[in-house]
């Protein structure tokens, strides 16, 4: 979608802001303000309005605010005296002037927000973490592990996870959590080892009030969900595990991996939500086949998942898990699902999770994508399998 004001055009998809026809570069939450103004001409944006989207509700200053503003106003040539562009209305909130044209990119529509409601609660991991969580959907239970890039709320309007989440909320009542430090939960969480995050899963699935219950992890979701299965045998009815592994980069091994991994933690501390030489190298490792609409929202999932510092401690975090040894002691029954041409998880790794779990299946996908996507030919195959498992007497 692109929106025209004046002589500046706000590209959503591209993810670019241009003035008189020259792009401007715009920091992630400046870029973030200026979407929310214009999706609002005219109307009056309060300033718990703009916490609530730009900052999913967390605590912030007003010289945090004031510097986001100011920082739009130069990107519109604007000031705070004159406010031709974006004003000020005192104690209450903002209001966009510019007459807006919208300009819809028919080529790569964004999905409608038709997703099922939820309901969003909060619990307290072992240590006093705050872990916020979901339930939407319809049927028995299915826990959705934590993992990198979501949002509870964003996630719901994004054309990588809506589809997905749309999908399983027919069949399952859909318990699914932000990892800590990621999305609506605590972002100042200080641990990001195995064991803490097997905690947080263990009070997400207690206070959701799930006795036992299939699960459905994704990427380091896998490990942990190992770990848990291990730790409370009598909880997991059964596992489907993607596109994950069971030692981390860190572990398991080669030059080439560890070498990966340290380039990976550079850009992300270089670059995370904002640089486009970043987003770009990022997609092509974790979704080569995105279309643009996609890579857009990958960038909007980066912004909106975590700051960069968490993100780097997260990912040393999770290079660093090894659950290979725990593997024989989870006997349920587990679908192990592999993209074949995976960069950031090998194939070799699903492998090795099929041939160490004792009651578990290999399916091997047609795709080079780490995170599925709709418009992947392989995503349909992906979700029947899902389904189809989930969905056998256990």
């Amino acid at each position: 979608m692109k929106y025209r004001f004046g002589t500046c055009e706000l590209d959503l998809t591209a993810h670019e802001f241009r003035r008189d026809g020259q792009r401007i570069a715009l920091e992630p939450q400046v870029f973030s303000l200026l979407a929310l103004f214009v999706q609002n001409q005219g109307a009056l944006v309060s300033r718990e309005h703009i916490i609530n989207d730009i900052w999913g509700g967390r605590i912030i200053s007003d010289a945090a605010l004031s510097s986001r503003i100011n920082a739009l106003r130069r990107a519109l040539q604007d000031d705070g005296k004159s406010q031709a562009v974006l004003e000020t209305v005192t104690r209450c909130g903002f209001r966009f002037l510019p007459s807006v044209t919208a300009v819809e990119d028919v080529a790569h529509p964004l999905p409608l927000a038709t997703s099922a409601p939820q309901r969003i609660r909060v619990t307290r991991s072992a240590d006093g973490t705050r872990i916020a969580f979901a339930v939407s959907g319809t049927g028995p239970p299915l826990l959705r592990a934590g993992h990198f890039l979501t949002h509870l709320d964003h996630d719901r309007h994004s054309p990588i996870w809506q589809p997905f989440l749309d999908r399983l909320d027919r069949q399952f009542s859909t318990v699914r959590y932000d990892q800590r430090g990621t999305g609506l939960s605590d972002d100042s969480a200080t641990r990001y080892d195995l064991e803490a995050l097997v905690d947080d899963m263990a009070a997400v699935a207690d206070s959701a009030g799930i006795a036992r219950f299939p699960i459905l992890a994704a990427s380091q979701g896998v490990p942990v969900s190992i770990a848990y299965a291990a730790r409370h045998p009598d909880r997991v009815s059964s596992m489907v595990l993607y596109g994950g592994y069971a030692q981390g980069r860190a572990i398991r091994g080669s030059i080439e991996e560890r070498a990966m991994g340290e380039a990976m933690l550079s850009m992300i501390r270089q670059g995370w939500g904002r640089e486009p030489a970043f987003a770009d190298a990022f997609t092509t490792i974790f979704i080569p086949d995105a279309t643009p609409a996609i890579r857009a929202g990958m960038v909007q999932m980066q912004m909106q998942s975590a700051s960069a510092e968490n993100a780097v401690a997260l990912r040393r975090a999770i290079d660093g898990f090894d659950v290979s040894h725990l593997l024989e002691q989870v006997h349920i029954p587990v679908l192990v699902i592999h993209a074949r041409g995976d960069s950031v998880h090998p194939l070799s790794q699903a492998k090795l999770l099929a041939a160490g779990l004792p009651n578990a299946d290999l399916t091997v996908l047609d795709s080079r994508n780490h995170v599925p996507l709709p418009t992947d030919p392989a995503w349909e195959d992906l979700m029947q399998a899902i389904t189809s498992f989930l969905s056998q007497p256990q």
